[in-house]
């Protein structure tokens, strides 16, 4: 009785056009990948919800927020946040937080787990450790790399702690011999406890210092757990994925050697092409070269 009710309630054919245009079934399962909204910092300044609703309908999955001021993410409060991403069937999966101390640390990461997050990311060397020169803009730190493995330790635990898990997020001068000839990257894959700290590789930055990702997928086997999906152009500039010459193919068939569960699609600068519009034709990258 009740087939009989509902065919004759609703017709076959009208059923099947619902179901094809989306009427009973949310767009957000055919979407796939995760955006880093560092590449739409400023948009997302102007009017979040406008800004998450463009990502939702670009077909991005999860995000990766770097927004924090104040406890408030992009002027929402944690759980306003996380409501907010919510309504537009977007998942809360990594913060940037490169404000972090470790006499902060505890509140920020407990507003960090409130938002829904599950990863806490270091973008930089915190605490004043990260230095860019003025001039050339090159990246840098100081401290020591000795230093900065210590202090990475101890906001793992409190990240543990707080049930997140920390990562490390990579530029290209953490590939380069410091005064003393060592490679922290290398340092850091050494000396971060794996239960604690582990990593969030940047593919743009490894290639601009001209290392190997594979090779470290090799070397620190499961290690880097998301990965930063960006291009790079023949001058060796920010551009969509699909747009540049890394190739992610290659790459992306060592994901599980890497420890890979996740990624987002960043992009620095978009240059000519407006954020919201690179973000479009990075998603068609992505699926190009068979990411799911």
């Amino acid at each position: 009785m009740m087939k009989i009710f509902f065919k004759n309630l609703i017709p076959t054919k009208l059923i099947l056009a619902l179901i094809i245009s989306g009427g009973f079934c949310s767009n957000a399962q055919d979407r796939l990948g995760g955006l880093a909204l560092y590449t739409l910092r400023d948009e997302m300044q102007k009017d979040v919800k406008k800004t998450l609703q463009a990502v939702a309908d670009a077909g991005y999955s999860y995000v990766e927020a770097a927004g924090y001021n104040k406890g408030k993410f992009y002027n929402l409060s944690p759980q306003e946040f996380k409501t907010t991403l919510e309504s537009f069937k977007l998942r809360p999966l990594s913060a940037h937080q490169g404000s972090v101390t470790l006499d902060n640390a505890d509140v920020m990461m407990s507003d960090v787990k409130a938002a829904g997050f599950e990863y806490f990311v270091i973008p930089v060397p915190p605490m004043g450790l990260f230095e860019v020169d003025t001039y050339s803009r090159q990246m840098g730190m100081n401290g020591g790399v000795a230093n900065l493995a210590k202090i990475l330790n101890k906001l793992g635990q409190k990240a543990k702690n707080a049930g997140l898990k920390l990562l490390y997020h990579n530029h290209d001068f953490e590939f380069v011999k410091d005064a003393n000839g060592i490679v922290p990257i290398d340092y850091l894959l050494e000396y971060c406890d794996s239960n604690l700290v582990n990593f969030q590789m940047d593919l743009y930055w490894v290639t601009k210092a001209k290392a190997d990702p594979l090779a470290y997928f090799e070397k620190y086997p499961g290690r880097f757990k998301i990965w930063h999906v960006k291009d790079m152009d023949l001058e060796g500039k920010f551009t969509p994925v699909g747009n540049g010459t890394i190739d992610f193919a290659e790459i992306l068939n060592k994901k599980d050697k890497s420890g890979m569960k996740y990624y987002m699609v960043e992009q620095d600068e978009t240059f000519s092409m407006e954020p919201l519009e690179a973000i479009k034709v990075s998603h068609e990258g992505i699926k190009r070269f068979g990411f799911q």
